[in-house]
């Protein structure tokens, strides 16, 4: 009995935090399982510093962009799209961009999801595995089978659990791989290696953690919650929770691949690669745990992959935000057909992910740039404008994003 109201507890406790852990299913997923797992290969904890300033911000323009929802009832597109006088042309811009970004990072979760699940069952069961192409096809049509029947309450349950069982995926493999914690405390030193493509790994962490989809769709998640001014305190809250969960989870990817493959010299270029490599130090057991985290941190993220599509459209445009609703329901299924993607592409899925990821950071400027000047807007706000320490954080934001905006295209040339 005693156990019975500590699990209802437990489940009131988490669907309070729901916008929280719905934008912790988007956001710690598969890029950002690839991009910390090849940040701590490659380079150690030495790179933990990008990690927790995207952490820190990503906290400040949640609860900037969640407050002005709350206080408007309006979501960030069509906030921006009418109190700028050009900012038809820039909600455009933020809605075709995170578009495109979010269907490469659908590509490549896709491609890493398919091939962890062959090597699954490799190790399951001996063999070849089923084909990455047969792998794909059931995972989108099951998954559409679920959009198909789904509400936004079902999907943030969903997410609920596909978030703890991750979490704990990654703890337990932490525990099992036993990483050498002298050589992750020694690396804690702020600095920027000198290797190619230090400057664009240094972005993807930007991107994949204080990514501006997750901002837009911020204030839609708040809408759909039906929050007012009321819980700003509890968005507060769950902004808070979402931005220490994201630099947890993120933090023992890191830590997991800083300890092992980092110490060992081996570089990280595949997310199969990754698991053959722990299998020896973990055991089959650990390498398993391990796919089914990464499995459950990309199935979190296709869903509102899938949605921001129609999401922004119905934010644009003004129109109500109906998941059974024919719009949805076409650009669901547009959406998760780029699933297949990666089935003709020649490039792994991780250096898809990695390039979505600081592609992210380019847009980043767009999203934090305008909700500077809209929470500060006495008209639109009313009583409830930016204090001192809000737009200090916001100044300090923009500062980040321009410079991260610089390390996305930096390697390039």
């Amino acid at each position: 009995m005693k156990d019975k109201k500590l699990l209802k507890r437990i489940l009131i406790g988490m669907s309070a935090i729901g916008p929280g852990l719905f934008l912790i299913g988007y956001n710690i997923g598969t890029g950002s399982v690839t991009t910390m797992a090849k940040v701590g290969a490659e380079h150690g904890m030495t790179l933990t510093w990008a990690l927790v300033l995207s952490c820190i911000f990503t906290y400040v323009l949640m609860v900037a962009y969640g407050k002005t929802t709350l206080v408007t009832g309006k979501t960030a597109l069509s906030t921006i799209k009418t109190n700028f006088k050009y900012g038809n042309v820039l909600a455009i811009y933020i809605l075709v961009a995170l578009i495109i970004g979010e269907i490469l990072a659908l590509m490549g979760i896709f491609g890493i999801v398919s091939d962890l699940i062959q090597e699954g069952s490799k190790i399951l069961f001996g063999g070849s595995g089923p084909s990455t192409m047969l792998i794909t096809f059931i995972l989108v049509v099951g998954l559409y089978i679920f959009l198909w029947n789904g509400k936004y309450q079902i999907f943030e349950k969903f997410l609920i659990v596909l978030v703890i069982l991750m979490g704990i995926s990654f703890i337990v493999v932490f525990f099992m791989v036993k990483p050498s914690l002298s050589s992750i405390v020694s690396g804690l030193v702020p600095s920027i290696p000198k290797s190619s493509g230090s400057f664009r790994l240094i972005a993807a962490i930007a991107g994949t953690t204080c990514s501006a989809a997750v901002f837009i769709m911020r204030s839609t998640v708040v809408a759909e919650k039906g929050w007012t001014i009321k819980n700003l305190k509890q968005e507060k809250r769950d902004s808070a929770v979402s931005a220490s969960m994201m630099l947890f989870l993120s933090l023992v990817i890191m830590a997991v691949s800083a300890g092992t493959l980092h110490v060992m010299g081996m570089k990280l270029n595949d997310t199969v690669e990754m698991i053959s490599l722990f299998e020896p130090i973990g055991g089959k057991i650990a390498a398993l745990i391990l796919i089914f985290g990464i499995v459950g941190a990309g199935i979190s993220s296709i869903f509102p992959i899938i949605l921001i599509a129609p999401w922004l459209i119905a934010d644009y445009t003004g129109k109500k935000r109906d998941i059974r609703s024919p719009m949805f329901r076409i650009l669901g299924l547009i959406g998760i057909l780029f699933g297949f993607g990666m089935q003709f592409l020649d490039a792994r899925p991780p250096i898809l992910m990695v390039f979505s990821q600081a592609f992210q950071a380019l847009i980043l400027p767009a999203v934090a740039i305008p909700i500077f000047f809209l929470i500060n807007k006495k008209t639109l706000m009313n009583n409830h404008i930016a204090g001192t320490k809000m737009n200090v954080g916001l100044v300090l934001v923009i500062v980040f994003s321009i410079v991260t905006s610089y390390f996305a295209v930096a390697d390039f040339f």
